[in-house]
């Protein structure tokens, strides 16, 4: 018999936030692998465009809206999601909102930190409990992956809530790794560099930024979400089967240099 260990056919992976950017590219690359997949964004438009770059695989797909902040609303999302799968064997916590970076620490209000934790902390800890609570039910392992990024372990001023986020969901991620891994469930965060996504689109396109940022990658590019296929290939896959608790950084080598 072949060694095909990154064949996903089989298996269905849930990408919140994968209608655009990182998201989306981890999800094509999955379904270009085998897996069905379901995708969660709140944005109706977005979803449909990505139905249609993601149905040319064959695969099995689902998009549905959904805030991840609001925690009946993922509880629904994922009812729906295993009534039209049966199960998810990988769930993928990407959706996120930035710190934009517009005031300084001082200046903070309490309703712009909740902004950000409500979606990049909150919003994790309800898709990783929903799905981690099926994964150990069910039996028979999984995968819960976390998109943190390089503001986790660098400074991010004026970003400090985003960054106590990234920080946090390293954090949750190491403590799901331990505590489920009697059960055969998987857990790791993703922690991209300068990725240009709508998200980082009006910065990474800055004079600014193009003199005095990406000289800083290694590449000599920004990132895209085409990058993050290949980790989440593996990490769905059987190849990824003893590998739990860990922190991939893709940057391009920025954090490096």
């Amino acid at each position: 018999m072949a060694y095909s260990p990154f064949d996903l056919t089989g298996k269905t992976a849930l990408v919140t936030g994968g209608n655009s950017g990182i998201g989306l590219g981890m999800a094509l690359a999955m379904a270009q692998a085998g897996a069905d997949i379901a995708i969660w964004g709140t944005n109706a438009a977005k979803n449909a465009a990505a139905v249609a770059t993601l149905e040319p695989t064959g695969r099995k797909i689902l998009a549905l809206e959904c805030d991840v902040g609001d925690e009946a609303a993922v509880e629904a999302a994922f009812t729906r999601t295993l009534e039209t799968f049966g199960r998810v064997d990988g769930c993928f916590a990407n959706a996120g909102v930035s710190g934009r970076g517009g005031h300084t620490f001082l200046e903070m209000t309490s309703a712009e930190w909740h902004r950000v934790t409500r979606v990049n902390l909150d919003g994790a800890f309800y898709t990783f409990r929903t799905a981690a609570r099926h994964m150990v039910e069910r039996g028979g392992g999984g995968v819960l992956v976390g998109t943190a990024s390089l503001a986790a372990i660098e400074a991010a001023p004026r970003s400090e809530h985003y960054a106590a986020t990234k920080g946090g969901m390293i954090s949750m991620v190491k403590a799901m790794a331990v505590e489920f891994a009697r059960y055969g469930v998987r857990a790791h965060s993703i922690l991209p560099g300068w990725i240009e996504t709508n998200m980082t689109a009006n910065a990474v396109q800055t004079d600014g930024f193009k003199t005095k940022v990406l000289p800083r990658v290694p590449m000599r590019r920004w990132g895209d979400g085409d990058d993050f296929g290949g980790i989440a290939v593996y990490l769905m896959s059987s190849a990824s089967k003893y590998h739990t608790g860990d922190t991939f950084v893709i940057d391009g080598g920025y954090s490096l240099f």
